[in-house]
């Protein structure tokens, strides 16, 4: 996988600009309301320093109230509508940012979906990807991503316009008054960078956590009927426990380093401010400047400070964004894993697989087959028997190109797998695991998921094939039932009744029947000797039965192919098969259950 590291902060506005792209309208009206904002934000200092040396100028020539109330009913008039239009202008850079904010992270979430379902088997079964490491990263990516566009077009840009506006009026006023507010600001900034940086290893340390600690939720969580039986539920506590224990002593080194450099930017703040008071008065003293200065130079300084205030809190947040932006970018960037699709689409298929010393190793390292060659010939059935971990399951999925072989090449009539249209290829393959899948969502929906244009007529056709519809109709909403609501047997039913409403040319059966009761695996036994007809059939299973019927049976044995024949010849040449064989009839006891049917 393509690794991005120590992402920058120029990277991340490269990467996001595409994602704003194509809200430009939203980001062209908040930055003129921005704009209109900041210069409304200096109208208080303005008309203070007007109103304290208008009331400066009555008091001295000892006018009384009624002398000045037209003043007051000015000043509040303009504050008022001020504050009014400020509030419009608010709402309008608020809706409009927030409105932006809420269609990227959207577009995120889609797009990390769209991505990722491109992907090839490889890149989910790396310990890097589990489950729960890449619920993290997704989560906190968007979260932190659309977090950073609302800090930019929402707290930014409104804080550091008004800022420099502010800036502006004070240099106006007097050079020496706006040098010193803006000395202020590089010093923030340094500081800000560097607690950013000391905090960073923290933050980075902390992604890690939270992938390992939801992971572990995750785990728990499907493990939980083997963690009751064995009663572990203490082992499993302490566990987590500690995860626990290690982000808290990280939470509260990193919060330390936080409040110290915290402290240190408000002296600087209050600093400033002190320096600016005192800076004003001898102006004022000396004549230079009228009394109304002081609140103006504090009021438009407040206005300069306000981003500085603020500045910790979205440095934090960018921080994170950039922390957590790494590990996102790295799915999102991961075209390494992309799954191969070839173009090549033949008008019709024979079935004939070859495979040719083919070596494979998944991407944990584990090697699973060697130098394996076999031919599959077309509208046969064949058996792959074989212990488990003889790589039975990873011959099917190499046929169905959810890997790639290490070594060699897997024909299909005839011409190289890869080179299929993988879409092409998988729509004329029927897959039948040990244990499917079942959506959450009614069963009508997960039948549909052999053909999504298929009749209502089809899918009841395809479940009385699958023997589950008498099952189906007895249930309160019939079809409507809740897939996930079914027996571990019954929803093995529906992903059958797929494969029936798929009737593909070629078909893996990886122990269909095995979480089957008797009476439904017979039923199924039935159904499947039917749909077999006429085309390429792999099946995997430890049923004698299933094995005695086909016609060419592969032994295989760690990784590799042992003899292959017919059950017959294979049994009579007593070697690997004619041992699993035995073993197979021993664990069914068949001289008593001869015994049994003879009396």
């Amino acid at each position: 996988m393509k690794k991005i590291s120590k992402i920058s902060l120029v990277q991340l506005f490269k990467k996001l600009i595409n994602y704003v792209k194509p809200y430009n309208h939203l980001a062209i009206a908040t930055l003129i309301l921005t704009l209109l904002g900041a210069f409304l934000a200096q109208v208080n200092a303005l008309v203070l320093r007007y109103a304290v040396n208008e009331l400066t100028a009555l008091s001295k020539a000892n006018q009384n109230l009624q002398d000045g109330i037209s003043l007051l009913v000015m000043i509040s008039a303009i504050l008022l509508s001020k504050e009014l239009l400020f509030a419009v202008i608010q709402y309008g850079q608020k809706y409009y940012g927030e409105k932006m904010k809420i269609y990227i992270s959207r577009d995120f979430a889609q797009q990390i979906v769209e991505k990722i379902l491109t992907y090839k088997m490889a890149f989910y079964s790396s310990p890097e990807n589990e489950s729960g490491k890449l619920q993290t990263r997704i989560d906190l990516g968007i979260s932190s991503l659309t977090q950073l566009v609302k800090n930019f077009f929402i707290d930014i840009l409104p804080l550091f316009s008004s800022a420099i506006i502010a800036l502006v009026f004070m240099f106006q006023a007097n050079f020496y008054i706006g040098l010193v507010s803006l000395s202020i600001i590089p010093v923030f900034f340094y500081i800000s960078n560097l607690q950013a940086t000391k905090l960073k290893g923290f933050r980075r340390q902390m992604r890690g956590f939270r992938e390992t600690r939801n992971n572990g939720i995750i785990s728990l969580i499907n493990s939980i009927t083997v963690i009751k039986s064995f009663t572990r539920e203490d082992l499993e506590s302490k566990k987590h426990e500690v995860i626990q224990l290690d982000m808290t002593e990280n939470q509260m080194k990193s919060k330390q380093l936080s409040f110290l450099f915290d402290s240190v930017k408000k002296f600087i703040e209050q600093f400033g401010v002190v320096v600016i008071i005192i800076l004003t008065s001898y102006f004022v003293l000396n004549g230079t400047m009228d009394i109304g200065a002081i609140m103006f130079h504090i009021l438009l300084f407040n206005n300069v400070s306000a981003p500085i205030q603020q500045l910790h809190r979205i440095y934090d947040e960018v921080n994170d964004a950039m922390i957590y932006s790494e590990a996102f970018f790295e799915i999102m960037d991961a075209d390494g894993e992309t799954e191969f699709s070839g173009t090549f689409i033949p008008e019709k298929v024979n079935g004939i697989f070859e495979i040719k010393n083919v070596d494979f190793a998944y991407p944990n390292g584990t090697k699973a087959l060697f130098d394996v060659s076999m031919v599959i010939k077309p509208n046969t059935i064949n058996a792959l028997v074989g212990l488990s971990g003889a790589g039975k399951s990873t011959v099917i999925n190499l046929l169905d190109k959810f890997y790639e072989p290490t070594r060699g090449t897997i024909y299909l009539d005839g011409v190289d797998i890869q080179t299929f249209d993988t879409q092409w290829l998988r729509d004329n393959i029927g897959l039948v695991l040990q244990k499917n899948h079942i959506f959450n969502g009614s069963i009508e929906e997960n039948i549909l998921y052999g053909k999504e244009d298929a009749t209502h007529e089809e899918i009841v056709d395809a479940a009385k094939k699958a023997y589950i519809h008498d099952q189906i109709i007895g249930l309160p909403e019939g079809y409507k039932s809740k897939a996930t609501l079914l027996s571990g047997g019954q929803q093995q039913r529906v992903s059958i009744a797929r494969l029936f409403l798929k009737d593909p040319p070629i078909i893996f059966l990886d122990e269909p029947t095995a979480s089957l009761d008797a009476i439904a695996t017979e039923q199924i036994k039935k159904s499947l000797d039917a749909i077999k007809k006429g085309r390429t059939v792999i099946i995997i299973s430890h049923s004698i039965s299933q094995i005695i019927d086909a016609e060419n049976v592969i032994v295989m044995e760690k990784g590799k192919i042992m003899e292959e024949g017919t059950h017959e010849d294979l049994y009579d040449n007593k070697s690997v098969y004619h041992e699993i064989f035995n073993a197979m009839a021993s664990s069914l006891n068949l001289d008593k259950i001869t015994d049994t049917l003879n009396e």
